[in-house]
């Protein structure tokens, strides 16, 4: 079976849709936009396929009624256009999907909610029981309260988190453009690209910035698609019913191999900002690099930030460069009486429950290849 045809028989899919995608021009909700949208949405679901929608839109919706003409800069003014936005877009989808039957779930995700394995549970918990009650999720950025420190930054990415999260068998990226091309479509001589199996693919394409009312970019959707693992198209929203049936339209990237990271793995890597830096000596560079071990105090030759027991933080090579992250187990101010000495010698001098890594291997993910 082609991957093209497993879109077309995925039992869970994720769509993300961009903000341009469902706004005007002017930054109001397109009402007629988002209802073709519902339509494709709800034929999928109606052919037995479960539907996890990640839409962007709610600052973009919330410029109008505000009487801002472009994206504010500052994040209080976004917050604002979040919050009045928010309730009309989802309102609008609900009013749209009772068209035919469908209830929509309105779930709001900051970074944070990846962060924290409580949150990330939680959520997780909850996308599963709103699919198992027969309602549709609708997943945005929470972006009343997230700050720049919490932010995903773009729903692409959030899109190719939330797949993992639902364990989803496809992800549909729906933008302005109706695929992946080797520059500015509009120019003379640039190509589509129909397929990506890898860097390779790339080689030569100009992956440009964010639109007027959205944060994102190809950039941003390239990285989605490494970070998702499965199949994933990009293509526009008029081109949805094709690439749900799996019709040769947009840009397939092919996952590129049989293995897919761990979602906790993934939050670390994607979903998270180390909040202090840990040196790490060349044996211990090697062990945890390339051998999979976990981060012991004996490797340990400098710490930076301030960071708490069970904060992200990175781990860096003795030029200073990020090779991992983790969670670690330790305070920041905790750690320079650590750094150099043997668990053993910890456990015999300061007490027992000091006999321990500084960041155990299950809660951490390699960050360059070697």
């Amino acid at each position: 079976m082609s991957e093209r045809e497993a879109i077309a028989k995925a039992r869970r899919i994720v769509v993300k849709a961009g903000s341009s995608s469902l706004t005007t021009p002017q930054g109001t909700i397109d009402a007629d936009r988002i209802d073709a949208l519902v339509d494709v949405l709800a034929a999928r679901r109606a052919g037995g396929a479960e539907i996890v929608f990640v839409s962007s839109g709610a600052i973009a919706a919330g410029l109008g009624p505000l009487g801002l003409v472009r994206r504010p800069r500052d994040l209080a003014t976004q917050q604002a256009a979040a919050s009045v936005g928010q309730g009309l877009l989802f309102a609008r989808y609900t009013s749209s999907f009772a068209r035919y039957g469908v209830t929509v779930g309105q779930v709001l995700l900051t970074a944070d909610d990846m962060i924290r394995r409580s949150h990330h549970r939680n959520a997780q918990r909850t996308l599963e029981q709103l699919i198992t009650l027969g309602i549709l999720p609708i997943v945005n950025e929470n972006d009343t309260v997230a700050t720049d420190e919490i932010r995903f930054g773009d729903n692409d990415r959030l899109a190719a988190l939330v797949a993992h999260l639902v364990r989803a068998d496809a992800l549909v990226l729906l933008s302005d453009v109706d695929a992946l091309y080797t520059g500015d479509p509009r120019r003379p001589g640039v190509r589509r690209i129909t397929d990506v199996h890898g860097p390779d693919d790339l080689a030569r394409v100009e992956l440009g910035g964010s639109g007027r009312v959205g944060t994102g970019g190809m950039i941003t959707k390239v990285e989605a698609a490494r970070i998702a693992g499965i199949p994933v198209v990009l293509t526009n929203a008029a081109s949805a019913a094709h690439a749900l049936s799996g019709d040769g339209v947009g840009t397939l990237f092919h996952p590129a191999d049989g293995r897919r990271m761990s979602t906790r793995q993934l939050w670390l890597a994607h979903a998270t900002t180390g909040q202090g830096r840990v040196t790490l000596d060349a044996g211990a560079v090697d062990a945890v690099v390339l051998r999979g071990k976990s981060l012991l105090p004996a490797g340990v030759t400098g710490v930076e930030g301030d960071f708490a027991a069970g904060d992200p933080v990175d781990l860096c090579d003795p030029a200073g460069r990020v090779v991992a992250r983790g969670l670690v187990h330790y305070d920041a101010s905790e750690i320079p009486e650590l750094m150099g000495r043997s668990t053993r010698w910890l456990a015999r001098e300061l007490g027992a429950e000091y006999e321990r890594e500084i960041i155990h291997r299950d809660h951490l993910v390699v960050l360059t290849e070697q």
